[in-house]
């Protein structure tokens, strides 16, 4: 047995339970995020997550780590609802619509005050997160296209950020409930994308990449 393979074999493994503060670090962050803004303080995140500040600050030296995180957690999340709707053989806007919802479920309006942000939004983190996002859903979008069932005239962009502006609280509103309204408003939004589509959108197809550089 190697030298290499011995220290390799010795890295301690993260406890089951500070795996669990963490995740519960993160799943607040998002929350007040979503609720507050980016600047919200951490000690009343750590307040909402049940940890002490010294597990917030143990997890993520600045806020920075954390909006990072935060943004990516979304990001995955919303990956692996487009890949379960991927998986789907039955009619492909109604999979694009599970989509939509589960997304806004995941609290992904969480992404709109981060791109606002000063974090290194070229992290490679976060730029391997995002493009497997933007794939997966413009699979999920370019399927329902070729099914005729969706209009040929909106883009991941669009999508997006209609979904993250629906299920983002007004200003001045409690997030929870909010959400009583969220799903009846992204229906709402869906049955405007059916094709054949009754009206001509002004200017063309939104991409992610034009609502960053915009």
């Amino acid at each position: 047995m190697t030298a290499t393979t011995t220290a390799q074999r010795k890295v301690p493994r993260p406890r089951a339970d500070a795996l669990r503060n963490r995740e519960r670090i993160v799943s607040a962050a998002r929350e007040m995020f979503t609720e507050l803004g980016p600047d919200v303080p951490l000690d009343d995140i750590a307040r909402r997550a049940g940890v002490g500040n010294a597990t917030v600050y143990r997890n993520f030296p600045d806020r920075d780590a954390l909006v990072r995180e935060v943004v990516c957690s979304v990001m995955d999340r919303t990956s692996e609802a487009a890949e379960e709707a991927l998986a789907e053989s039955g009619d492909a806007f109604e999979a694009l619509e599970r989509f939509v919802h589960t997304s806004a479920d995941e609290r992904i309006s969480a992404l709109c005050p981060m791109v606002q942000s000063t974090f290194d939004k070229n992290h490679p983190d976060l730029e391997a997160a995002r493009e497997r996002c933007e794939e997966l859903v413009t699979e999920l979008m370019d399927r329902a296209k070729q099914a005729g069932q969706l209009r040929d005239d909106v883009g991941v962009g669009d999508l997006m950020v209609v979904v993250a502006q629906l299920s983002r609280p007004p200003a001045g509103t409690d997030c929870l409930s909010n959400d009583r309204f969220v799903h009846r408003h992204l229906q709402l939004f869906l049955d405007g994308l059916r094709a054949p589509a009754r009206s001509v959108l002004p200017g063309t197809a939104v991409t992610m990449e034009d609502m960053r550089t915009s």
